[in-house]
C-alpha cells in the first residue's frame, strides 16, 4: 500500500504516493491531465511487488502538492526541474528511472533529456518523443484549427479562468464525460470533430453508463475529490506554456534522448489516430536508445488504466532488461 510523503524539490513542496522497498530502483511515474498520482494505482503496486522504489507525485498544480498561481510556473523546463529534484532527494546516489503518461510523457521525455545525469531510462505512454518544430505547436493548432473555425482544446485551454470556469462546476462529472470520450470504450465519434470554436470543452460529450470496466465509481470520486482541492488552474497551466516550451528547447544542440526508452499507446488513442505519420519511424531518430514500440489493441487515452495488466508487464519486462 502506498503512503503518502512530501518532499521538497525546486522551491514547492510535491504530495508523493511511495511504495516499494527503500533500497530497490527508483522508478518515477508522472500524470498527465487531468490526472493525479492515482492514475498509476496498478502499476505502483505491481512495480513495488517487483522490488521497485515506485514514486508518483502530484505535478505540481494537482492534489496535495504546491500549486503556484502564475501560469509561467508550469514550463516545461519548470516541471521537469520538479521531476529531477524529486529523483534527487530520493535516490541521491543513483539515476531513477522515469515514465510519464499524458502531459506526463513529455515531462518524461523531456526530464530524461534535460537532466540526463538524474535519469537512467526513461518511458512515454499515449505520448511520443518529437523534439519541437519551427513554430509552437500552440501556432500550429490554431492555423489547423481555430482558422478554420473548428474547436481545439489546447486552444480553448489558453484563455485563463475560461476553462476552469467550466471543468469546476462539476468535478465528477468532467472526469466521466472527458474519460470515456477519449477512452477505448467508446464508439467512434463519441469525441465529436467537428466542434466549432467557441464551443466548450464538454459540449457534446455523453455521460457514459457507469462504471466502465477500467474506471469504478469510487475512482470517479477520489478523482474528484482531489479537484474539488485543486482545482483547473494549475493543471491547465502546462497547455499555456507553448511559447516558452518551444524558446527553451529549440535553443537546445542535440535534441536525442539517448537513454534506454520505451513507448506504449492504444490503437483507438485519439493522440495516435492524429497523429499525421508513422509513431515508429519518426520516433526513431530522436531516441537512438528505443528498446521498443507496443500499440494496444482496442486501447484508447488513458494506457495504464485501460489495459493494466497489459501495461504492468510490458514495463517489468523492459525495466528488468536496463
Amino acid at each position: 500500500m502506498a503512503n503518502f510523503t512530501m518532499i521538497e524539490t525546486n522551491g514547492i513542496q510535491l504530495r508523493v504516493a511511495v511504495d516499494g522497498p527503500e533500497a530497490g530502483p527508483l522508478v518515477i511515474l508522472v500524470h498527465g491531465f487531468p490526472e493525479s498520482w492515482y492514475s498509476w494505482r496498478h502499476q505502483i503496486e505491481a512495480l513495488a511487488a517487483a522490488g521497485y522504489r515506485v514514486a508518483a507525485p502530484d505535478v505540481r498544480g494537482y492534489g496535495g502538492s504546491d500549486k503556484p498561481d502564475a501560469a509561467s510556473a508550469y514550463s516545461m523546463q519548470t516541471i521537469t526541474a520538479d521531476i529531477a529534484g524529486l529523483a534527487k532527494a530520493m535516490s541521491p546516489d543513483a539515476p531513477a528511472t522515469v515514465i510519464g503518461h499524458d502531459w506526463g510523457a513529455p515531462i518524461a521525455w523531456n526530464s530524461a533529456l534535460l537532466h540526463p545525469d538524474q535519469f537512467m531510462a526513461v518511458a512515454g505512454l499515449s505520448v511520443p518523443y518529437m523534439p519541437p518544430g519551427q513554430y509552437p505547436a500552440i501556432e500550429v493548432f490554431r492555423k489547423f484549427f481555430t482558422k478554420r473555425g473548428l474547436f481545439f482544446y489546447q486552444v480553448y485551454f489558453q484563455d485563463e479562468g475560461v476553462a476552469e470556469a467550466e471543468l469546476e462546476i462539476d468535478p465528477a462529472a468532467t472526469i466521466r464525460k472527458f474519460y470515456y470520450a477519449i477512452s477505448g470504450d467508446a464508439p467512434d465519434g463519441t469525441w465529436p470533430v467537428d466542434k466549432k470554436h467557441g464551443d466548450t470543452l464538454l459540449h457534446r460529450l455523453p455521460e457514459p453508463d457507469m462504471p466502465l470496466a477500467w474506471l469504478s465509481d469510487q475512482d470517479v470520486a477520489y478523482y474528484a475529490s482531489q479537484f474539488k482541492v485543486s482545482g483547473f488552474r494549475g493543471p491547465l497551466g502546462r497547455y499555456r506554456n507553448h511559447y516558452a516550451d518551444h524558446a527553451h528547447l529549440s535553443a537546445l544542440k542535440d535534441k536525442r534522448i539517448h537513454q534506454p526508452s520505451l513507448f506504449i499507446g492504444g490503437r483507438e488513442d485519439l493522440v495516435l489516430k492524429m497523429y499525421p505519420g508513422d509513431v515508429v519511424t519518426d520516433m526513431k531518430p530522436h531516441l537512438p536508445g528505443l528498446q521498443g514500440v507496443h500499440v494496444l489493441e482496442g486501447c484508447g487515452h488513458w494506457t495504464q488504466q485501460e489495459r493494466a495488466g497489459e501495461v504492468n508487464a510490458i514495463l517489468l519486462d523492459w525495466l528488468a532488461g536496463v
